[in-house]
Formats: structure tokens, sequence, C-alpha cells
């Protein structure tokens, strides 16, 4: 075996662990940020928002009634119409959109993270763990 292989597996077999725990500690950290903090708070609240609720069940029961003709782009100018009040209730609750804006400040911290991790290892970690990862 060469010495380049012998290394190669030699890091493989050493770093697993090292990188089972530096996963661990991560999960830890991006707990207690007041980002993560702020989502489950504002999930939390989502979840006990009945008006919140009920304007979101209503849209999504629209949408999954009309799926079919909307992947077919034939749905009636009144039911989009409809649809699209239905989804701008839910979009205007405060909880909805207080929900959503710490969903997006929870991703753009682990974007900023998974940044940091491609510089430290030197290729894209976004890239490599694929869509909706980041």
């Amino acid at each position: 075996m060469s010495q380049s292989t012998n290394t190669t597996s030699t890091l493989s077999v050493m770093t697993r662990e090292d990188v089972r725990q530096a996963i661990h500690v991560f999960a830890q950290a991006l707990a207690v940020t007041p980002e993560f903090q702020a989502l489950e708070e504002a999930a939390d609240q989502l979840s006990s928002d009945t008006a919140a609720q009920r304007d979101i069940q209503a849209y999504q029961t629209r949408q999954q009634s009309l799926q079919a003709m909307l992947l077919l782009n034939a749905v009636d100018p009144g039911e989009q119409a409809e649809l699209e009040r239905l989804r701008q209730a839910f979009l205007s609750n405060p909880t909805v959109n207080a929900y959503y804006d710490a969903q997006e400040n929870l991703n753009s911290l682990c974007q900023d993270a998974a940044d940091l991790l491609s510089k430290r290892i030197g290729l894209s970690f976004t890239a490599a763990c694929g869509p909706g990862c980041c």
C-alpha cells in the first residue's frame, strides 16, 4: 500500500468519530442560537394560533382540490383568484409572517455556516450535500 493510500484510509478511520462529535457539537451550538430559539418560539406560536391554522388549512385544502388542474395550468380564473385570496389570507397573518421571518433568519445562519465550512474544507459544502440541504 502506498504512503498516500495508507494516510487517506487512516484519516478516514480517525476522522469518522471526530466528524460525528463535531456534528453533535454543531447541533448543540445551533440549538442555542437566537435564530434557532426564535424559530422554535415562532413555531409554537404558529401551532397555537387557531386563526393562522384555519387560514393555512383553507389554502392547503383548496390547493389540493385543484392540484391536477394546477399541474395542467387549466384552473378557471375565478378558482385561481379564490386560491390566491386564500394564499394572501394566510400570508398576511402576523404569526405566519413571524414564522417565515424566523425560518429565513435560521436559513441564513445555516448558509453562513455552510460557507465557512466550504472555506475550511476547500470545496463547496452546499454543492456537495445537494438541493435543500442548506
